[in-house]
């Protein structure tokens, strides 16, 4: 059996702010990884990846800077009326906000997303299609109520979740991609727990995700006692396949057994035998598959003041 790989994204840009210790943080990641990080303690915009590091020079860049340090001290005030509304006067306390987009490439779907949160609870939260604030403490209702009069400020919201924020997704797309491509020849290992165990044949680290992984025994396609695998996304962007032969040892003894992984245009072939299979005692799979992204001008906007 002949089995091609497939997987539709849905791509989802993210924004993290945290007002504790350090006093003030922003992080953008893409897949699960950082891309850049800034904090009130280094006060200077740092690129996480090689690929970011490019654009440290630009002027976009100092300005990216800047708009954290304006955010870092709205935030700060932001916080000092939450512990007034929360009649606290002591005590470390954290202020966070996630805020972004989805955006699904085959039916070109998008919906977006803003949360708040006090000290590890939700505090206000945006219904981007309804366009209004909501809250599930008494404490978010003036924070709701100015949020939700502020005309201005949600029509901008209207714009920048139904056009511009995927815009700004799909801008780093191509960048991720070219980075990707770079590293994303299938890495292929035969695996097995012990000598009596099904033999995985594991393919890693390929972008993009169409794959083709078959079985061939003696020279012929075989797909009898062969379980296909789904596609996962590994950490970095690239993905993971495997397919997994379930003979008994004395059949590979007898027959040779032969793993085939096509992926754009190269094929990698591994045959079953005692010097190529790994025996491992465990597997380790990590699966994350959000995307984040970052758009200057969104946060100086987009920065709401509680009072």
């Amino acid at each position: 059996e002949r089995c091609v790989a497939l997987v539709l994204l849905i791509y989802r840009i993210s924004f993290f702010y945290m007002f504790s210790i350090p006093e003030f943080s922003a992080v953008t990641t893409l897949d699960g990884r950082q891309i850049d990080y800034y904090d009130s303690e280094i006060k200077k915009l740092i690129p996480r990846q090689d690929w970011m590091k490019e654009f440290a020079s630009t002027d976009t860049w100092k300005e990216d800077t800047e708009i954290r340090q304006q955010v870092q001290q709205i935030y700060k005030n932001n916080i000092h009326v939450l512990t007034e509304r929360f009649n606290q006067s002591h005590g470390v306390h954290t202020y966070q906000r996630m805020y972004g987009c989805g955006w699904d490439d085959q039916t070109g779907a998008s919906e977006g997303f803003d949360q708040y949160g006090y000290d590890g609870e939700d505090y206000v939260a945006l219904d981007v299609k309804e366009l209004r604030y909501m809250t599930p403490v008494p404490q978010g209702f003036i924070t709701m109520a100015k949020w939700n009069n502020d005309r201005p400020q949600l029509k901008f919201l209207q714009q920048y979740y139904g056009h511009d924020c995927v815009y700004w997704l799909k801008q780093f797309l191509p960048l991720r991609k070219v980075d990707l491509e770079r590293r994303g020849t299938p890495k292929v290992s035969l695996l097995q727990k012990d000598f009596s165990s099904p033999v995985e044949c594991h393919a890693t680290g390929f972008y993009p995700s169409a794959v083709t992984i078959t079985c061939l025994k003696n020279g012929q396609d075989h797909d009898e006692d062969v379980d296909l695998g789904e596609l996962l996304p590994n950490v970095d962007g690239t993905f993971q396949k495997s397919s997994t032969l379930n003979i008994r040892p004395e059949e590979s003894k007898t027959n040779q057994y032969v793993c085939v992984v096509e992926h754009e245009g190269r094929t990698i072939q591994k045959i079953l035998t005692e010097d190529e299979i790994k025996i491992t005692h465990y597997f380790h799979i990590n699966i994350i598959s959000n995307i984040f992204v970052e758009n200057k001008n969104f946060l100086l906007c987009w920065t709401l003041k509680m009072r």
